[in-house]
C-alpha cells in the first residue's frame, strides 16, 4: 500500500491543478480528456514508463497549389538552304551549225566549234535540239543538233520551246571535182554532189567541156552513178537531204589530164528535167 501513496498524490495534485484553472476564468477543459489523462498517467506510472501523449489530428487538410507548369520554348527549325542550280551549258565533241530551228531544212546562222560553250535557254519537244545562245552572235539563239552535244547543269528545268514554221523546202547542193579515171582508153572526170537543200533530187543533167579541143561530153540519167574504173558501178535512184555521193561524168575519147574544163551540174527533183532544177557550173583542171 505504501509504494501507491506517491501515485494518489499525483493524481490528486493534477485533479486540484485542473479545478483550479476552472476557477480562474479559463475554459474547463472536456471531462473526458481529463479522465482519459489521469488514467494514461496512472498507468505509465505503475509500469514504469513515460506518459504517452496522444497526437493530435489535424483539423483540416492542406491541399498544396498545383504546381505551375512553365511552357517549352519552341525552337524554330534550321533553316535548309537550297543550292542555286547551275547554269545550263552545252559543248560539242564535233564541230555542229546552229540554225533558225531544230533541223538542217532552217538556215545556218552560226555554229558551236570544239572547245566552246555555250549556255542553253530551252529544248525542242522531241528533245533532239536545244536552244542556246549563239556563239557567233552577240545577244542571237539558234538551234543546235544534240548528236555530238555534252551537257552540264540543270537541264531538267528548261523550258521546252515550239519550233518556229518549216520553211518551204528549197533545192540546193554544193558540187565539186573528185578525180579523173579510166578505162580501156577512155577517160571520165568525177564530182563530189551533196544535197544540202530540203528537196530530193531525182535526176540529173551533167556536161564537161574541154574549150582546148571543142570537146563537150554529156548526159542525162534518173539515176547517180559512180564508176569504179573498170571493175564496176555503183548508183542511187534519189539523193535526199543531206545526202553525198561520187558520180562519174561521161567519158572522154582521150586523156583530158592538163586540159583546163567546165562542168554544168543540173540537179532536179522530178524525172526528167521538168521538175524543180537547180544548176552549178565547176571550173577545175584534172
Amino acid at each position: 500500500m505504501f509504494k501507491f501513496k506517491p501515485l494518489l498524490a499525483f493524481a490528486a495534485a493534477l485533479l486540484l491543478a485542473t479545478l483550479a484553472c476552472t476557477q480562474s476564468g479559463t475554459p474547463a477543459p472536456d471531462p473526458n480528456f481529463v479522465n482519459t489523462a489521469v488514467a494514461q498517467t496512472l498507468v505509465a506510472i505503475q509500469t514504469g514508463g513515460a506518459p504517452s501523449v496522444t497526437p493530435l489530428v489535424p483539423t483540416s487538410t492542406f491541399t498544396p497549389d498545383p504546381p505551375t507548369i512553365t511552357p517549352t520554348t519552341t525552337l524554330s527549325p534550321t533553316p535548309v538552304f537550297t543550292v542555286t542550280p547551275s547554269v545550263p551549258l552545252i559543248s560539242v565533241s564535233v564541230a555542229t551549225n546552229c540554225r533558225v530551228g531544230p533541223g538542217r531544212i532552217y538556215d545556218r546562222v552560226g555554229a558551236l566549234l570544239v572547245g566552246e560553250t555555250a549556255e542553253v535557254i530551252g529544248r525542242n519537244p522531241a528533245g533532239n535540239y536545244w536552244y542556246i545562245a549563239n556563239p557567233d552572235v552577240r545577244d542571237g539563239f539558234c538551234w543546235l543538233w544534240g548528236e555530238y552535244a555534252t551537257l552540264s547543269g540543270n537541264t531538267q528545268a528548261l523550258p521546252v520551246f515550239t519550233p518556229p514554221p518549216t520553211p518551204t523546202p528549197a533545192p540546193a547542193f554544193s558540187a565539186s571535182y573528185s578525180g579523173l579515171e579510166s578505162c580501156n582508153n577512155t577517160w571520165w572526170v568525177e564530182f563530189r554532189l551533196e544535197n544540202t537543200g530540203g528537196l530530193t533530187f531525182r535526176s540529173m543533167l551533167l556536161a564537161v567541156a574541154d574549150p582546148s579541143t571543142n570537146t563537150t561530153v554529156s548526159s542525162t540519167d534518173n539515176s547517180f552513178t559512180n564508176l569504179n574504173g573498170c571493175s564496176g558501178s555503183d548508183s542511187r535512184n534519189v539523193l535526199v537531204p543531206g545526202e553525198k555521193f561520187v558520180v562519174s561524168a561521161p567519158a572522154f575519147a582521150y586523156d583530158p589530164t592538163g586540159h583546163k574544163l567546165r562542168a554544168t551540174i543540173t540537179l532536179c527533183s522530178e524525172d526528167g528535167v521538168n521538175g524543180t532544177c537547180l544548176t552549178r557550173v565547176v571550173e577545175f583542171t584534172p
